[in-house]
């Protein structure tokens, strides 16, 4: 007797690089409530104790990546997905360094949530109309400047007309999870969101950490004040993990179609 597959499964790890486990419980609030195909399945994975419970400046990044490559090597744990989504709204090394060992893991599609709500971003954008960044501490101003940049293959003093800039509220990402009061975080984060819109012909807003999952309407409050209620309605806010899932939907498919088995 023989059998023959006739539906595959595509496995996809949502990779939380920081070790806080309540910044993972916020991105699987987010991920339940997503369409997704039944043939989807999406699991979670959160940082060894050994990495920073949250991602706020450069150190921590590559501190962050050290200690995630290492437990992954030790582990194995790729083997088992065709996916992987670096949760961290950061040009993180991580990325690069799973891409490049796509084929020691299979057909492995790997995005991080930075890039991922870039690619979201232009693909909904209307002609004439921009996007932009509302994100947690300074550093994060400069820092994805530059990973713009690096990204679109632009020099820094060169304008690009889509973008609006990045605004930070001067919060860090484990704020949004009790760190803080949630009254601060809300103005701080309607602080942020102003600024932005202010550019004008602001269409698409990323929220530029994924402790932000949930924050959404936050950032509609302020659009209508702005806006107005009508334009306000046709606002896209970005939560760059459940863009991500999507896009890796996308690139397993298209591994699998274009790539010599």
């Amino acid at each position: 007797m023989t059998t023959n597959l006739v539906r595959r499964t595509t496995r996809i790890l949502v990779l939380n690089p920081n070790s806080s486990k309540a910044m993972t419980h916020g991105l699987e609030q987010g991920i339940r409530e997503m369409e997704l195909s039944q043939s989807t399945e999406v699991h979670t994975y959160t940082a060894p104790k050994e990495s920073p419970a949250s991602i706020n400046d450069g150190d921590d990044v590559q501190d962050s990546a050290r200690v995630v490559s290492q437990d992954l090597e030790s582990t194995g744990l790729l083997k088992h997905y065709d996916a992987v989504l670096v949760a961290c709204f950061s040009v993180h090394p991580l990325v690069g360094m799973l891409a490049d060992r796509d084929g020691e893991f299979g057909k492995l599609a790997v995005t991080g949530i930075f890039e991922a709500s870039i690619l979201t971003c232009l693909s909904l954008l209307r002609p004439g109309k921009k996007w932009g960044i509302v994100t947690t501490g300074k550093f994060w101003e400069e820092h994805l400047r530059q990973g713009l940049n690096s990204f679109w293959g632009t020099q820094s003093d060169v304008p690009n007309t889509k973008f609006a800039g990045v605004e930070t509220t001067g919060l860090n990402a484990g704020d949004f999870h009790g760190g803080v009061d949630p009254e601060v975080v809300r103005k701080k984060l309607m602080a942020a969101t102003t600024r932005l819109l202010k550019s004008g012909d602001v269409e698409c807003v990323v929220m530029g950490c994924a402790g932000m999952a949930g924050l959404e309407e936050i950032i509609r409050f302020v659009a209508a004040d702005e806006y107005g209620p009508e334009k306000a309605n046709e606002l896209l806010v970005v939560d760059g993990v459940r863009g991500g899932i999507g896009l890796l939907e996308q690139m397993v498919r298209s591994k699998r179609a274009f790539r010599k088995t």
